[in-house]
């Protein structure tokens, strides 16, 4: 969702350029570590102001303290805000919006909680930034605050994390290597765990309860948007089933579960539909291992199915994530030696036409692989895609699209 306007004229008065939100939530106290590496790391033109955002003084200032403590600094107290706000009351969302260009808003489900934090920024002219992974959530915003955000010159941007800024990062930088035309993509993910194991927060649990079990209504909200389909240019992108043996890695593969191909369909929308590009097709996946893998994911995956449709088996799913996830997700989260030993490759495997050829005959004739590698994925590579999504929109106001 954009802007029209230089995103945020009244930016002066405020006394932030950035707060982060639920600053002291699993992954709000890595964002804040971030931030403040960024701050320290010199790579913000002038100093950067900032505040952290939660409903209690003692764990804002904890986090501020362990923030601290991991980069070696003796203390963050002094030039860092420090703003009470809780997402259930309306003016002191409104109070925190009116204080700031930017807000880093990581405090989820979205669905549950997301829309009282965009509704305060749009209607105080600050922009704001997100990790949803939650295409309802996203595509429900983009109905309902696109004008009024577009009114007020401010920037509303969801899946900022690794959902999905390696999935469109890495399809936009395939197109630009690609000499010639690129119209397909498919990307696998490979997630690779220490000794120590790995394991997610079950705060993406919940969202992923919660929005399978509401996927009809994903249906009429876009509907409702009226998406003009885009083009298919050059050969049709094969979907592929539900599970499947991938060659190219020797182990099974499923589609990805996040919002990923939306996010890079609506990319591929707006270049299309606003520069003219040529749209690229995309489908996401992710390599799950051999046959005892699958054996135990597929157990899982019928049963968490069967669950999703009652309200009492959604309580059961949530009450017991690391029961019904076979250890992948926990009330706790990972320890840092997890986190340590994880790491995640994308690989993306596009196809096209070489230069001269026309896309809309005969088959793709050329091939790319690119390869986007990082760190953990939730809350090492999150943190740091969140903070450059927010240098960017603070630092680069004159490079982004005016709509």
């Amino acid at each position: 969702m954009a802007a029209g306007g230089d995103g945020g004229a009244c930016a002066p008065q405020r006394p932030y350029e950035l707060v982060v939100f639920g600053a002291s939530g699993f992954t709000g106290q890595f964002v804040v570590e971030e931030v403040a590496r960024a701050a320290a790391g010199g790579e913000l033109r002038g100093g950067l102001r900032w505040a952290v955002a939660g409903r209690s003084r003692e764990k804002l200032r904890a986090v501020l303290e362990r923030a601290a403590e991991r980069l070696g600094k003796a203390a963050l107290g002094a030039e860092v805000g420090l703003l009470l706000c809780d997402v259930s009351d309306a003016t002191s969302l409104a109070a925190m919006a009116r204080q700031t260009r930017l807000v880093l808003n990581c405090v989820g489900p979205y669905r549950f909680f997301g829309e009282p934090v965009v509704e305060a920024c749009v209607e105080n002219g600050a922009s704001c930034i997100d990790i949803s992974g939650e295409p309802q959530f996203l595509e429900g915003m983009y109905l309902k605050y696109n004008e009024k955000a577009a009114e007020k010159g401010v920037y509303v941007i969801g899946s900022c994390g690794f959902d999905s800024i390696p999935a469109d990062m890495g399809v936009l930088y395939t197109r630009d290597k690609l000499k010639g035309t690129l119209t397909g993509v498919e990307s696998f993910l490979t997630v690779k765990s220490g000794p120590e194991g790995a394991c997610i927060h079950d705060g993406t649990w919940k969202s992923a309860v919660y929005g399978l079990a509401d996927q009809d209504n994903l249906r009429k909200l876009r509907k409702k948007i009226g998406y003009a389909p885009v083009p298919v240019v050059g050969a049709k992108l094969k979907r592929r089933g539900l599970l499947f043996y991938n060659q190219e890695f020797k182990e099974y593969s499923i589609p990805f579960m996040g919002s990923d191909v939306s996010v890079v369909k609506r990319s591929q929308r707006y270049l299309h539909t606003e520069l003219q590009e040529t749209p690229v097709q995309y489908g996401a996946y992710v390599n799950v291992g051999g046959l005892g893998s699958v054996i135990k994911l597929m157990f899982a995956g019928i049963l968490f199915l069967l669950l999703v449709k009652f309200s009492f088996g959604r309580k059961l799913l949530i009450k017991y994530p690391e029961f019904f996830s076979a250890g992948r997700f926990t009330k706790k989260g990972p320890t840092q030696k997890q986190m340590d030993g994880t790491s995640f490759t994308m690989t993306f495997f596009g196809e096209g036409y070489s230069e001269g050829q026309d896309p809309q005959n005969g088959k793709p004739n050329v091939k790319i692989c690119t390869e986007v590698k990082g760190p953990e994925p939730g809350y090492v590579a999150t943190p740091i895609a969140m903070v450059q999504a927010a240098v960017s929109l603070l630092e680069d106001a004159a490079c982004l699209p005016k709509r």
